[in-house]
């Protein structure tokens, strides 16, 4: 078995014929977040992670092994809910309120410019399609914010995964001020997804 215990973020600096060459391992958010496991790469041999306590591993990353080796790291596909706002009755600030209504609750959240992803939960989902947003059960690769994990280590080249953490407290702040001073603005807007508007709330 190999021990990789060094990671770069994105595989920053290496040149692409090393990384052609390169063997990968699979994996989804539950190993990814781990510092520490086992796992099988692409040519069929037996690795060890060894990592710094905290540090997750993010798809494209790659490892360098004790003997020198690189392994790539790709993301895989897993279930999770992806949400949208209704594009006929609400707007994309609809996203800002779901996000920090699951960020209340400590959920792990993927946020993108048009749509957030979270792991299966019907409870969450009857929320958010309460809220009337469109969720949808894909199978998706999921990358969620640092910020719920607590990992202190650098993303120093990260350049996506940076910039989602550096905002990721200022995310909360602006939500909680977003949803308090536009909530009586929603409200109305409850009304009108009522029995008769047609609205399908089973997204």
């Amino acid at each position: 078995m190999i021990h990789y215990s060094k990671l770069i973020r994105q595989g920053q600096g290496l040149a692409n014929a090393l990384l052609k060459r390169a063997a990968s391992v699979t994996l989804d958010w539950d190993v990814r977040q781990k510092s520490r496991f086992e796992t099988t790469d692409s040519n069929g041999q037996s690795v060890g992670v060894f990592l710094q306590r905290g540090q997750v591993v993010r798809g494209g990353d790659v490892l360098v092994g004790e003997d020198g080796s690189l392994l790539k790291v790709l993301a895989a596909p897993q279930p999770v809910l992806r949400i949208t706002h209704c594009p006929d009755h609400g707007s994309v600030f609809d996203l800002t309120r779901a996000a920090y209504h699951l960020g209340n609750r400590h959920v792990p959240i993927e946020l993108q410019a048009d749509h957030l992803k979270i792991e299966p939960d019907h409870v969450l989902a009857d929320m958010l399609r309460d809220m009337h947003m469109t969720v949808v059960a894909v199978d998706e690769s999921f990358e969620p914010e640092n910020g719920a994990y607590g990992e202190h280590s650098a993303h120093a080249g990260h350049g996506h995964h940076d910039h989602g953490h550096s905002h990721d407290h200022g995310h909360a702040h602006d939500q909680k001020h977003g949803h308090e001073h536009n909530h009586t603005h929603t409200e109305p807007q409850a009304h009108v997804h009522g029995p008769g508007c047609g609205h399908d709330h089973s997204h």
